[in-house]
């Protein structure tokens, strides 16, 4: 499928086959998102992927708790993969200050934008979660203090029935976006 294609197959998928994932396929998720760019080659990420399903079990019931449990479909997902991220390099810290803006941050995004649409050509579904418990699963898999965890990734085969097949339905996603001409200017001022 073309670049274009790829993106508009991606979705954020909340139901999942009850699959494991094979490990060479998120292998070639996780190569995707080793070679994406990132500022001064800081490489900020590490990749933490849960697929034992007791870990699992426990990393979403801690991480979906309480005023977090908006996000209890990750209960279902086989695979989470926590994104770890320190700030950078010195020179990244350095950039960030001056421009007020977290690049570190950026890197991440890009790293796991990479992930997940290879993981999208090889038929999985992916969906972002930022809203977790991050000390409840920091404390259970005993990641420092100083790492930061902005978000989860979950992953696995698409339950179909979940996906709206109907193409009149997908449409009335994809119009929710707003038009290039509100988002892209060409050549003059921000208006």
């Amino acid at each position: 499928m073309t670049f274009l294609e790829l993106v508009k197959n991606r979705y954020s998928c909340r139901s999942y086959k009850d699959l494991p994932v094979e490990k060479d396929k998120i292998d070639r998720c996780l190569e995707a998102a080793r070679l994406s760019p990132s500022a001064c080659n800081a490489q900020p990420w590490e990749f933490i992927i849960i697929d034992d399903s007791q870990l699992r079990d426990s990393l979403a019931e801690k991480a979906a708790a309480g005023i977090y449990r908006f996000s209890r479909f990750i209960c279902r997902a086989p695979v989470i993969i926590v994104v770890s991220a320190d700030k950078g390099s010195f020179l990244s810290k350095a950039g960030s200050f001056v421009r007020s803006t977290d690049f570190y941050l950026l890197d991440i995004g890009i790293a796991c934008e990479h992930l997940v649409l290879q993981a999208t050509e090889l038929g999985l579904g992916t969906c972002y979660i930022g809203w977790f418990d991050d000390k409840a699963v920091k404390k259970l898999l005993g990641i420092p203090g100083k790492r930061i965890l902005p978000l989860l990734i979950c992953m696995g085969y698409p339950d179909d029935t979940y996906k709206p097949k109907d193409p009149i339905r997908r449409r009335a996603v994809a119009d929710r976006r707003k038009p290039l001409s509100e988002t892209a200017f060409f050549n003059r001022e921000y208006r």
